[in-house]
C-alpha cells in the first residue's frame, strides 16, 4: 500500500509525451493541463492540429466522464445541440431489404448523443492546453526506446531527425498507430527471448490494423428534394434505421429539418476480419456505387438514395484485441488501443474514458517519475477489459444490423417479423450501457489498485 509519507514527499516533475492530437490525445492533454505538476508535450504528424473529419459523438456515460475531468465548460459551446437542451431521440427500426417494404419493430428511444463538428471539438480542447502544453504539429514519430536507468527513460525519434525524452509516452496516434507497432515489436522481442515464439508472432499480428469487412458511406440530402420525390417519407420527421442482409442504412433529419443525414453500412459477403482492404481508408464515392449496394431495397430507401449526389466512403479498420494497452512506461489510448466498428457510435466515447482513467492515475499523488510504470499497469488492468468489451458489443451489433448474427438469419421467403423483433431486442439490450452506466466505478477501482488497496488485476 502507498504510505502517506510517499504521497507527501516532493517528487520530480512528470514529463508526459502524447503522440496524436485526435480525440484521445487532446482530451488527455486538456485533463492534465489542469495541474501544474506536469510537463506535457503533444506531437502530431499533421501540420494543423484541428482537422476536418466525421462528427464526434458522446453518449451520456462519456459526457459524464468529460464533465468529471473539468472539460464540459469548454466543450459545451461547441456542441451542435447544447447538452442542457438535449432531448431523447427515437429511432424507427424497419426491415428495408424487401422491394415491397418489410416488418417494423418498436421505436428505440435513446437519451440523445452530444455531437460536435470535429474541428470545433478539437479547437475547444486546444483552447485549454494552449498555454500549458507544448504543441508540436508536423512531428511524425518513427520509433521510441525505453531505457532502464535514466531520469527520463523513454526516448522518442522523429522523422525529421530530432529527439525527445519523457517519463511516460502516450500513443494516441490512431488505428495505424506507430506507437502500437513499436510497442508490439518490443513485446515480441521479450517473448521471443523467453522462448514464447507463438505469443511473439501473435503480438506482432495484433498490432496491424485490420479491415473490419465494413464500408461506411456518408451523405446528406436536401429535405425539400426528398419531400418532392416522396412527400410522406418517414425520415422527414423521424430517424429511421433500415436493416437488411449485408447492409444497413440510418437516416435522420438535421439542420432544423432542412437536410437529411445518411449513414449506410455495407458488409462484403464472405469477408473476414483478418482480411486487408486494398481501398484507401477514406475516399469520395459516386452515387451509383451506393445505389448498387442497396439495389432491390424498399421504395423509401430508393427515394433517399435518388437524392444523393455524392458520398464519402470509409473502409472501417479496427485493431485485434491486444494483450495489453501498456508496456512499462508506454500506454495506448483511443483507436491506437481499441479501434472498433461504428455500430454503437462508441469510439470517441471510449477514447474519452481512456483519458478519464489515465489522467486520474497520472495526477494521483502516488504517481511520480519513479512510479509511473505502476500507473500504466493499472490503466491497462482497468481500461483494456472494458474497451475490448465495448468493441465486441459493437461488432455483434453490426452482425445484428446486417442480419449476419449466427442464430438470427432471415428467412428469404418471409418478412421476418419475429426475427426482426428479436434482432431489435438484442440491439437495444446491447446498447443501454452507453447511457445507463457510469465510468465512475472503474475510476474508483483504478485508484484502489494504484494505492495498493486491491491487487492490480483485470
Amino acid at each position: 500500500m502507498i504510505g502517506i509519507e510517499d504521497a507527501l514527499t516532493p517528487h520530480p516533475r512528470l514529463r508526459v509525451a502524447i503522440c496524436g492530437a485526435g480525440v484521445a490525445g487532446l482530451t488527455l492533454a486538456a485533463a492534465l493541463s489542469r495541474t501544474s505538476d506536469f510537463d506535457v508535450a503533444l506531437y502530431d504528424a499533421a501540420p494543423e492540429l484541428a482537422r476536418a473529419g466525421p462528427a464526434v459523438g458522446l453518449w451520456p456515460r462519456a459526457w459524464q466522464a468529460a464533465n468529471a475531468m473539468g472539460l464540459a465548460h469548454a466543450l459545451a459551446p461547441a456542441a451542435i445541440v447544447p447538452p442542457d437542451r438535449l432531448v431523447p431521440v427515437a429511432f424507427d427500426f424497419r426491415r428495408g431489404d424487401r422491394a415491397h417494404g418489410g416488418a417494423a419493430a418498436p421505436q428505440l428511444v435513446t437519451p440523445g448523443m452530444i455531437s460536435f463538428p470535429r474541428q470545433d471539438f478539437q479547437r475547444a480542447l486546444l483552447s485549454l492546453v494552449a498555454g500549458s502544453c507544448g504543441l508540436h504539429p508536423g512531428k511524425r514519430l518513427v520509433s521510441f526506446s525505453q531505457r532502464t536507468s535514466a531520469p527520463e527513460p523513454v526516448q522518442l525519434f522523429f522523422e525529421d531527425g530530432s529527439l525527445a525524452t519523457c517519463n511516460v509516452l502516450v500513443g494516441a496516434d490512431g488505428v495505424d498507430s506507430t506507437v502500437r507497432a513499436c510497442m508490439a515489436r518490443a513485446v515480441a522481442d521479450e517473448l521471443t527471448a523467453a522462448g514464447e515464439a507463438p505469443a511473439a508472432q501473435a503480438a506482432l499480428h495484433a498490432a496491424r490494423a485490420q479491415w473490419s469487412g465494413t464500408t461506411v458511406y456518408q451523405a446528406t440530402v436536401a429535405s425539400d428534394a426528398l419531400r418532392e420525390k416522396s412527400p410522406e417519407h418517414r425520415v422527414l420527421t423521424t430517424p429511421q434505421v433500415y436493416l437488411g442482409k449485408d447492409a444497413e442504412l440510418t437516416a435522420y433529419p438535421i439542420a432544423r429539418g432542412s437536410r437529411v443525414s445518411i449513414a449506410a453500412f455495407v458488409v462484403r459477403p464472405g469477408s473476414s476480419e483478418e482480411a486487408r482492404s486494398d481501398e484507401p481508408h477514406e475516399a469520395d464515392a459516386p452515387r451509383e456505387e451506393l445505389a448498387l449496394a442497396f439495389g432491390g431495397w424498399e421504395p423509401e430507401v430508393q427515394a433517399l438514395l435518388d437524392c444523393v449526389a455524392s458520398a464519402r466512403r470509409w473502409a472501417v479498420h479496427t485493431t485485434a484485441p491486444l494483450r495489453s494497452f501498456a508496456h512499462r512506461r508506454v500506454v495506448l489510448l483511443g483507436d491506437a488501443a481499441h479501434a472498433m466498428t461504428p455500430y454503437q457510435g462508441a469510439g470517441a466515447g471510449q477514447a474519452v474514458e481512456d483519458a478519464y482513467i489515465l489522467s486520474a492515475l497520472l495526477t494521483h499523488p502516488a504517481t511520480t517519475a519513479h512510479t509511473a510504470e505502476r500507473a500504466a499497469a493499472v490503466y491497462d488492468a482497468v481500461r483494456r477489459p472494458e474497451a475490448q468489451r465495448v468493441a465486441e458489443v459493437s461488432r455483434e451489433a453490426g452482425q445484428l444490423y446486417t442480419f449476419n448474427y449466427p442464430d438470427l438469419v432471415p428467412d428469404p421467403e418471409s418478412d421476418g417479423e419475429e426475427m426482426l423483433q428479436e434482432t431489435y431486442e438484442r440491439i437495444r439490450r446491447g446498447w443501454e450501457w452507453a447511457w445507463e452506466s457510469s465510468a465512475r466505478p472503474d475510476l474508483e477501482r483504478a485508484v484502489a489498485m494504484l494505492e495498493g488497496r486491491v491487487p492490480i488485476s483485470t
